[in-house]
Formats: C-alpha cells, sequence, structure tokens
C-alpha cells in the first residue's frame, strides 16, 4: 500500500519512520507528541530533531478539524511592545482577511526558543504558513525543517542570510544613509549612533549606511559615539545618558529605530536639553508614535502597514503553489523631516 501524501504530494512521514530514525519506541514518539507520561528530556531533544530533520508534524485535530484549520496562518513578531510590529501585523492581516484566511499571533520577546516553540506549535495545529519576524540570535538553521516541511514561510523586517526562504524588508542601508546626510546637511560634526545589537542584520545594515554617508562627507566618525543597546525604549535612554555624560558629547544623534530615539529624547529632556535646539535627534521606521510625540520626530519612512501587506501576499502565493521560487522585496524608506532634528528651527533663524 502507498504512503499517504500531504496536499503538496509529499510523502507523509509515519511516527515508525521517527521512532526508527530516532532509535526509540514507536510509544516513546508518541509520548512526546501527546506530552503525556515521563520521557527523559535527551530523548525528548532527540525525537524532536528527528521530527525537524524528516519534516514531519504533529496534526493535534481529526480531519475535519483539519479541514477548518486549512485557511489559518501564524505571524510570529519578536516585539509586539514596539509600535512597528502592531502597524506590521495590521497589513498582514488586512491581506488575510481579504483572502479569507485568519492569522494566529505570537510574540517571542525576542527569545529564539519561544520563538521555535510557537512555530512548532501552529505547524502541529495546521498552519498553511507562517510570517516570521526573528527574534535576536536567530541563525538560518532555526529553519532547515522548511526543506522538508509542507508549511509555507515567508521572513519580515529582519533578513537572515544563508536562509533559503522568501525575505520581505525595508531598505535599511540607503535609508540609513539619507537620515546622515540631513544631519551632515544641517552642519552636524559630531554625530552619534546608537541602538540596535551589533548580531543583529538590521543594525549592521542601518550602522553601515550611517557609516558611509558619514565618510563620504569627511567627517570623522568617533568610535566611543557608536553604542549598542537592545532596540527598545529603555535601550535608547540608557545609551544616550551614556553618550551625554561624555566631556564632548555628540550635537546629534541617529537611532537604530523610532523606539530608541524616543528613549533617547526622554533621557535627553532628563539631561536639560531641548531636543531639536540644543541636540538633534533622529530614529528609523516612522511608526505613529514618532508623528505625536513633541517635539515630532524625524525619522526614515518604511511603511510598516505596506510591509506587511506585502508579506501575506507572498505568503499566499507561496500557499497556492508550493513550487514556488523563494521571493525578495525590499521597500524603500524614504525621509520625513520633523521638529526633532532642528531644521525647523534653524529655518526660522535665517528668516529672522
Amino acid at each position: 500500500m502507498p504512503m499517504p501524501k500531504s496536499k503538496s504530494g509529499k510523502r507523509k512521514v509515519t511516527i515508525i519512520e521517527i521512532a526508527d530514525a530516532a532509535g526509540v519506541s514507536k510509544s516513546t514518539v508518541s509520548l512526546v507528541l501527546t506530552g503525556r507520561g515521563t520521557v527523559k528530556r535527551e530523548t525528548r531533544q532527540q525525537v524532536l530533531q528527528t521530527m525537524d530533520q524528516l519534516g514531519y508534524v504533529y496534526n493535534r485535530g481529526a480531519a475535519n478539524l483539519r479541514n477548518a484549520q486549512s485557511r489559518i496562518v501564524g505571524l510570529v513578531l519578536n516585539d509586539l511592545s514596539n509600535p512597528f510590529f502592531a502597524e506590521f501585523a495590521i497589513g498582514v492581516e488586512k491581506v488575510l482577511q481579504m483572502a479569507g484566511y485568519v492569522a494566529f499571533m505570537a510574540n517571542t520577546a525576542e527569545s529564539v526558543v519561544r520563538q521555535d516553540q510557537v512555530m512548532r506549535m501552529m505547524r502541529e495545529h495546521g498552519a498553511g504558513g507562517i510570517i516570521l519576524c526573528p527574534a535576536l540570535d536567530t541563525r538560518s538553521e532555526h529553519l532547515d525543517w522548511v526543506k522538508a516541511a509542507d508549511t509555507a514561510l515567508v521572513v519580515a523586517i529582519r533578513r537572515l542570510p544563508g536562509a533559503e526562504v522568501s525575505h520581505v524588508v525595508p531598505e535599511n542601508v540607503a535609508g540609513a544613509s539619507r537620515i546622515t546626510r540631513h544631519l551632515i546637511n544641517l552642519d552636524h560634526e559630531r554625530i552619534a549612533y546608537l541602538g540596535g545589537m551589533h548580531s543583529m542584520v538590521v543594525r549592521q545594515e542601518r550602522h553601515g549606511g550611517f557609516l558611509a554617508a558619514m565618510e563620504a562627507a569627511g567627517r570623522k566618525v568617533d568610535p566611543t559615539l557608536n553604542l549598542e543597546s537592545m532596540p527598545t525604549r529603555d535601550g535608547g535612554f540608557g545609551a544616550m545618558s551614556a553618550v551625554l555624560s561624555l566631556n564632548d558629547r555628540p550635537t546629534a544623534v541617529v537611532c537604530y529605530n523610532d523606539v530608541v530615539a524616543i528613549g533617547a529624547m526622554l533621557a535627553a529632556a532628563r539631561h536639560g536639553l531641548v531636543v531639536g535646539r540644543d541636540i538633534a535627534i533622529v530614529g528609523f521606521d516612522d511608526t505613529s508614535e514618532a508623528r505625536h510625540v513633541s517635539p515630532a520626530l524625524t525619522t526614515v519612512a518604511v511603511d510598516p502597514v505596506g510591509l506587511g501587506e506585502r508579506a501575506a501576499a507572498l505568503l499566499l502565493k507561496q500557499i497556492a503553489d508550493s513550487a514556488a521560487e523563494s521571493e525578495s522585496y525590499i521597500g524603500p524608506a524614504n525621509l520625513v523631516i520633523r521638529e526633532s532634528c532642528g531644521a525647523y528651527q534653524r529655518a526660522l533663524a535665517a528668516a529672522g
């Protein structure tokens, strides 16, 4: 009798094959799948790794539930506390709803362990595809299951070098160069770069754009003004407090994202500085919060809603055609000038 196949035509792996490959009994595999009984941690990990290698996905529902869940996709976000990802999710859900799909959302809070858990659970419950905004320290090998699995995957916002999957990301290098040139054109010499962790590809790209603009303009890059931090408001507050404690502090600051920039603005105010007059601070992303803080934040607009729409459309394309080639989309990054950089104040002073 031929082995059963998935809807994409791939042969489904059986529990017996998992047991043979892992060197355990069929009952042990069943205990790992159902979560019942006691299985040694090492054995459980061995079974789970074998499942990933063979592309096995445990379906928890009966046949009728499986059919009902076929219109479900997973949305795995690395930091839902960041307004950017909330806006990204709005774009994803807009496209999915129009296509008759519903998204199961999970927040990993930058944990790779949590990320692996929720993606496994989504696959077990029959998700037809997953949109992943990778957590910090995610590596391409964390996505090796895609090669054997019957689940479409799109990686968004944070590109993963070496991962053979579709990507939807903003134009990080060019965007950072544009906003840095803007500060240079405002005659700033001593410019800091704050936020993000060096291991993050997005940080590397945005900081690379900053460096390129500084070097092209002949500006000196002071390594003491390059501070890493978690990409959060608290991270921005701490990094900004550190550079403001220097004897020769910067006159302008480029921040990894809007959330870091807002934290930096709070730190500047705590030190008695007026942002836009005493120091220029700029961000990246153009979230709704950037428009409503005071002073309003100069930033780089990448259209998070539009990126979410593009990611959802690309995922639906791959669900419809499992043989579709991987694609990459790089969204535009445009400079948005507001009060925090001091451009308006300089214009008014020049006019007066």
